[in-house]
């Protein structure tokens, strides 16, 4: 198979695979009791079950076994073997409530894996400071997306769409590595969708959730490219996590700036405050989605172009929207009346 063609299996599989074991999951969570009981900070009615990412991570790791070139294996054993470790905490969250310290650190351990495996940013070109910047990356992606997943289908679907616009800029720019990542990321996050968007009849958990936002991360320290140090093509990654990114630092700074704990549950995510607005649980899937797109096609064409004026208008158009969400948060949130949720 040609090289610009060896993703479509690995997608395939990926899809199938957790679109058929979604259902299994869906079962096993329900018998082993790892489930979202409802309460006074959630929306959905009745127990849901939680071991959607099983699914995911099995789809996601079959489809790079079945498929994965020679050249690459000991790099996907890597990347393999530290998202089933963050997969397994997550598993071990959904059933016992791990505290938020417990999940950065195990993002750290998985981060801190993948760099003596020898995938590292080369900013600086000092391993030492390199490596710290890409666990405090993995570290920081790792539960951004953990941190979103508050609504069906919002994790899924944007990382889904990430891992697509990856693997765009993985094919233009030849990355086989990071094309085969994406697309296994693409098929599995999508199969599990099926089942996920609203309304959900199951939830990734944080095993789904954790373990997506650890693949995305090391995709973005793969797709890295060899630049000078003001150059705009250091944005695309972080363009195309664009919504991760975004919600995990208005939630802390929101947080912070109300005098409360940065892990303290909070109706304050990007989500919950166009829920404010009176929109449908699809209708702020749809603008999310929407955001996702365009910033995604804002990554692939900075790819292609390292125009900078299109990487300040990025800058500036994610700056409208942190004063936008914060404008909504005073007008509509700010009430007695509005109960917390959890992250």
């Amino acid at each position: 198979m040609t090289d610009h063609l060896q993703f479509v299996p690995i997608l395939v599989v990926g899809f199938i695979t957790a679109l058929g074991l979604t259902p299994v999951s869906r079962w096993l969570a329900m018998r082993l009791g790892v489930v979202a009981k409802p309460n006074n900070r959630t929306i959905h009615n009745g127990n849901m079950p939680l071991l959607g990412g099983l699914a995911i991570y099995i789809g996601f790791t079959l489809s790079l076994l079945l498929f994965s070139p020679p050249a690459y294996i000991a790099q996907f054993g890597a990347v393999m073997a530290g998202a089933g470790f963050i997969a397994a905490v997550g598993a071990l969250d959904d059933r016992y409530n791990l505290n938020i310290r417990t999940r950065f650190i195990a993002a750290a351990v998985a981060g801190a894996f993948v760099v003596v495996s020898g995938i590292s940013f080369t900013i600086t070109g000092i391993g030492i400071i390199d490596g710290g910047l890409t666990i405090f990356w993995i570290m920081a992606l790792t539960n951004a997306v953990n941190f979103q997943d508050n609504m069906d289908g919002l994790s899924a679907g944007s990382s889904a769409i990430a891992a697509a616009f990856f693997l765009l800029i993985a094919l233009s720019q030849g990355l086989i590595l990071v094309s085969l990542l994406s697309a296994a990321v693409l098929g599995s996050a999508v199969g599990f969708l099926v089942h996920n968007f609203a309304p959900s009849s199951t939830f990734m958990g944080d095993m789904g959730a954790l373990m997506l936002g650890f693949v995305l991360a090391v995709i973005g320290v793969k797709v890295e490219m060899v630049t000078p140090p003001f150059s705009p093509l250091w944005l695309v990654p972080l363009v195309v996590v664009w919504l991760p990114v975004f919600d995990i630092n208005l939630v802390i700074f929101t947080r912070i700036s109300e005098g409360r704990s940065p892990g303290q549950a909070g109706r304050d995510h990007t989500s919950h405050r166009l829920m404010s607005l009176g929109l449908s649980h699809r209708w702020v899937l749809l603008i999310l989605y929407a955001n996702c797109t365009l910033f995604g096609l804002a990554g692939l064409a900075l790819t292609l172009t390292a125009s900078v004026p299109l990487a300040l208008l990025c800058i500036a158009l994610v700056a409208a929207q942190y004063m936008l969400a914060w404008k909504i948060r005073r007008n509509y949130q700010l009430t007695p009346a509005a109960p917390p949720v959890s992250t």
